[in-house]
């Protein structure tokens, strides 16, 4: 991950984020509480936090939310966002998620979703983040997955790149189950769900020029074998929809 490269794409558009519908009020939010389980008296930290939507989730059941990002832009905005709706408990930290300026065993609950492709070393930045929680401490992990099939998975993150640059690379489920047991994590709970895009929102939420939108056109509609069935491209009345397809972990600090 290119951190100038990251704080570019999305300081140019956090105010995107911070209303997108998907990160909003996407099925996952609603998961990452789900599995948390969150206790009035914990300290939680939602990494890469961007419009700040886990973390105001969070904010109602337990003592302290620290949300960090990457991005002052980004932050801004979120912050902004949570004033806008009388929440002034939360801690906006800006730093890279993937070398935290955290003490060691600190927090109850780490959450970080939808931004795990991101980060150049994936594996490092997990066990960062397990490194920070308590023992007996939970991570919920959320991130966009890829098929297992090979060719499939680098067709799907090309088609990702092109319509985001500082994208790195998402990974089927099961290597990110890998990467928490690396860390020495537990994992408890892993499930997948499927979520219908709005290709014409998605590409306008990062600011696609028009010449890379009708490549990116292009390319969802001639996949083929596995990735047109990952992708499932439709026209519709309101216009044309694809598929994106998170994965979902819960993970426990056993020691």
């Amino acid at each position: 991950m290119s951190t100038h490269l990251v704080q570019r794409q999305f300081g140019a558009h956090a105010e995107a984020y911070v209303h997108s519908p998907v990160h909003a009020h996407g099925e996952s939010l609603g998961r990452v509480l789900a599995l948390a389980e969150p206790q009035p008296h914990w300290w939680a930290l939602d990494v890469a936090t961007g419009g700040g939507h886990t973390a105001l989730a969070l904010t109602p059941y337990v003592a302290t939310v620290v949300a960090l990002d990457l991005t002052a832009a980004m932050l801004w905005a979120a912050r902004e966002h949570a004033h806008r709706r009388g929440v002034n408990g939360v801690l906006w930290l800006q730093a890279d998620g993937a070398a935290l300026p955290l003490a060691t065993e600190r927090f109850d609950l780490v959450t970080c979703r939808i931004a795990l492709h991101h980060f150049a070393d994936p594996a490092a930045a997990v066990s960062e983040w397990a490194r920070v929680l308590r023992p007996g401490g939970r991570l919920v992990l959320v991130d966009n997955i890829a098929p297992a099939d090979i060719e499939a998975a680098a067709y799907i993150n090309a088609f990702e790149r092109l319509r985001d640059p500082s994208h790195v690379w998402m990974y089927p489920l099961t290597t990110l189950v890998a990467f928490c047991q690396q860390a020495g994590l537990h994992v408890r709970h892993r499930e997948q769900l499927s979520k219908p895009m709005d290709f014409q929102a998605w590409m306008d939420r990062m600011g696609v020029s028009l010449s890379d939108q009708a490549q990116l056109r292009s390319l969802l509609w001639t996949s083929q074998g596995q990735a047109r069935a990952f992708l499932q491209p439709q026209e519709t009345p309101e216009g044309v929809t694809f598929a994106l397809h998170e994965g979902i972990i819960l993970a426990v600090k056993t020691t």
